[in-house]
């Protein structure tokens, strides 16, 4: 039975409207529903509309429910007759990052993998994992803060009842196990999105630490921690973390090692774990900070095939024969043109790729000029030249003006006309060698072009989104263990981004807006959800996530808590 609206359209064109009470009744001849009038209210605009909530009302009565008209005021309370004076809200909680990452947790296999890993502790160990990789994705805390602070902001209800020390458990059960969940993290990864490992990406970059001594090697349990050059530039106590990921960023595998490791010792290690892995045929591409002679041949036993970016300037055989090699560039998508340089014969044969872009080497330029033009004013507007002035001091020092200016035998500063027409014979250009004669021009080309995804993932990692530093552990295990945490937020954030096709900072800022509220009414707590905007649900549906139920949670609860 229901209330039905019916129509109709008069002579002059107008429409009245009709409210009949009807149910529906199946016809004996065709079995299709047919709706039959039971009562006809009449015409809308004529109609008592108090009757019709005095109707409400009283089939309320019989049963059992309220029904209150929100168009009446009280004279008593400004709160409409429609929202009950019982009726309080305790608290609103974020719902949307916390929902889809635990979605994604799980369809990653880490909630399978982990519980797997040991079955008595698991339960709420993997909560409390889930927990600390969805805060680095929020709102990045360290583990007291994610305790104490953090969860009791968003609604992450298997997560309720975590204490301190289930976080600590949590990372030395993933420290105890990290190949092992490493491992099916990615596979799982590359069959939801059949991914092809044909390129690894491989890049380290330092994690420094704000203590003043490095780590004792007399105590087995920090070991880390040691003195090293940071690529922000400073010398500290740090870590060096190494990164494999496929030319989608997705993470294939991480590294946690000492602060004073070479780049050669990094490369063992790498080829020992990824040929455990067995991925197949993978090239392996690094930038010029790790081509060296033992660093080729590390890498050709750990993946066989290479592609390195060479230091151009400083390699005599690339200064003289590659970029002096005569003729012609070929031309690919995108602005870039190549060309084959091969240098010796039989095991000593070296292939290079002299790659160009045009539109770099003029914005390259017109960047060098600019800063001639700047020295030429710095010059011009003082008549002492003498290297031991302030100015000059400055300039010497700066990194962006020290390569173009020289000091005479006599002490006066000057340009270097010569280092400035030298620096000209490399805009735009950009040197490869490579092991693999089969990769095509445009391959090994686009192959190292798209290296700077490794870069995008470290500065998620470090800086803009996960925030890997400050950390606050000094044991050996925990700074491995928070990495391996952070790489694992990196590679959910990853999946969602290559799901959404947009960065991470769109899609926590839209599902920023889907949150939860809980009521208390009378003896019940109701908990619902705020409506789905139309971003969110374009993002839920890319992530093919169903939004949840409008009515998260209802239980009945003492009134007067």
């Amino acid at each position: 039975m229901y209330l039905r609206i019916t129509k109709r359209t008069n002579k002059d064109g107008s429409v009245v409207e009709y409210f009949q009470l009807a149910h529906n009744e199946r016809h004996p001849d065709t079995r299709k529903p047919v709706a039959k009038i039971i009562h006809n209210f009449g015409r809308v605009d004529q109609l008592d509309r108090q009757e019709l909530v005095r109707l409400c009302q009283s089939i309320g009565r019989v049963c059992g429910l309220r029904f209150d008209d929100p168009s009446a005021i009280t004279q008593d309370s400004a709160i409409p007759v429609g929202l009950s004076a019982d009726m309080k809200i305790k608290q609103t909680l974020a719902l949307g990052c916390p929902f889809v990452i635990d979605v994604l947790w799980e369809r990653l296999g880490l909630k399978k993998c982990l519980e797997a890993i040991e079955q008595a502790a698991s339960a709420k160990l993997e909560r409390a994992l889930l927990a600390m990789v969805a805060n680095r994705l929020c709102m990045p805390e360290s583990k007291l803060g994610v305790w104490d602070r953090w969860l009791s902001t968003v609604y992450l209800p298997s997560c309720q009842g975590l204490k301190l020390h289930h976080m600590y458990e949590a990372m030395d059960l993933l420290h105890a196990n990290i190949e092992e969940v490493e491992k099916t993290v990615f596979f799982n990864t590359a069959n939801l999105f059949n991914l092809e490992v044909d390129l690894i990406f491989y890049d380290t970059t330092t994690a420094s630490f704000h203590v003043d001594y490095e780590d004792d090697d007399t105590d087995p349990n920090t070991t880390l921690r040691k003195f090293g050059h940071a690529k922000e530039g400073n010398w500290a106590p740090q870590v060096v973390v190494a990164l494999a990921v496929t030319r989608d960023g997705i993470p294939v595998r991480s590294w946690v090692l000492p602060g004073n490791t070479a780049n050669v010792t990094t490369l063992t290690k790498v080829r020992t774990d990824l040929r455990g892995w067995n991925l197949g045929r993978a090239m392996f591409v690094a930038d010029a900070g790790m081509n060296s002679t033992d660093n080729r041949a590390e890498l050709a036993k750990a993946c066989g095939k290479y592609l390195l970016a060479c230091r151009m300037a400083s390699i005599v055989e690339i200064k003289g024969e590659v970029l002096g090699k005569r003729g012609p560039y070929t031309t690919f998508k995108d602005n870039l043109q190549a060309k084959e340089v091969i240098i010796g014969d039989g095991e000593r044969r070296r292939r290079y790729i002299l790659c160009y872009n045009p539109g770099e080497a003029e914005r390259q330029a017109k960047h060098r000029q600019m800063l001639v033009e700047h020295l030429e004013s710095e010059l011009a507007s003082h008549k002492d030249h003498s290297a031991n002035a302030q100015w000059a001091i400055d300039l010497l020092a700066s990194r962006r003006f020290k390569r173009y200016l020289r000091t005479t035998k006599g002490g006066q500063l000057h340009i270097d006309r010569g280092a400035v027409a030298d620096a000209a014979k490399y805009d735009g250009k950009w040197v490869i060698e490579t092991n693999d004669d089969t990769i095509s021009l445009e391959d090994a080309a686009c192959g190292y072009r798209s290296l700077m995804v490794i870069e995008r993932c470290f500065r998620s990692l470090k800086r803009t989104q996960i925030k890997m530093t400050p950390m606050y552990h000094w044991a050996s295990r925990r700074i491995e263990t928070h990495v391996k945490i952070c790489v694992l937020a990196l590679q959910i954030e990853r999946v969602a981004e290559i799901s959404c096709g947009m960065s991470w900072h769109h899609i926590k800022r839209a599902l920023a807006t889907l949150q939860v509220t809980e009521f208390f009414y009378l003896k019940y707590r109701v908990l619902m959800r705020n409506e789905v905007t139309e971003d969110t649900e374009n993002i839920l549906k890319s992530l093919k996530i169903k939004p949840p139920e409008r009515v998260i949670h209802m239980s009945e609860q003492d009134p007067n808590l």
